[in-house]
């Protein structure tokens, strides 16, 4: 299922189209503000373990991003941060980061023994934002990539389709994706450390 939205305007039918596919335990790839990204909801273990087939990695060691809607959502699941480090991530969310925290319990409980960090990401794209404030909750992502040496990924949701129809549940056309993926920033040791270069730089 091919599904085209809007960001200025994403139509709330194609919306619930979308949520209700997640909340099902399905799989849906959405628009970032950087690269698309195969998406699952967090609270339900066989989709979970359906993304990590997919990505073909242990659902132990997988490292999928939890995409929030809000800032003030990410409290409920890291342990407190300092003021100052609250500062920068407010500067640069939304946008295309990625910064890796210190999981609190409120985490699945799939991932409590293996997962003591998890990646927030809050893009800086109305369609996916949108999703996760009708899930009210948030959703995992994983990066798609393309079959290519040299483009690392797909850009064209009409390719992505071709390629996906038949193993995910809907790909969303939230026009042309970015060749580059977010910046990752490691914050779970107090300090702040740039781990992956990507489309932006911090601020």
């Amino acid at each position: 299922m091919l599904l085209k939205l809007y960001e200025e305007n994403p139509a709330e039918r194609q919306i619930n189209k979308a949520v209700e596919i997640l909340k099902n335990g399905g799989l849906v790839i959405v628009p970032t503000d950087s690269v698309y990204s195969i998406a699952c909801d967090m609270n339900n273990k066989k989709a979970v373990e359906k993304l990590a087939k997919l990505k073909a990695v242990k659902l132990k060691d997988a490292d999928f991003s939890f995409v929030f809607g809000e800032l003030t959502c990410v409290s409920l699941f890291v342990k407190p941060i300092s003021n100052s480090l609250f500062k920068v991530i407010k500067r640069n969310l939304p946008g295309p980061f990625t910064f890796i925290l210190n999981a609190n319990n409120n985490i699945p409980n799939f991932f409590r023994k293996s997962k003591k960090t998890i990646g927030i990401r809050i893009p800086d794209n109305n369609i996916v934002r949108t999703i996760v404030r009708e899930m009210q909750n948030p959703i995992l992502v994983s990066s798609v990539h393309a079959d290519d040496d040299i483009i690392e990924y797909m850009t064209d949701p009409s390719l992505i389709h071709e390629k996906y129809m038949k193993i995910v549940d809907a790909v969303i056309d939230g026009g042309y994706g970015k060749i580059e993926a977010s910046t990752v920033v490691d914050c779970s040791k107090g300090e702040i450390e740039v781990i992956r270069e990507g489309i932006k730089n911090l601020v």
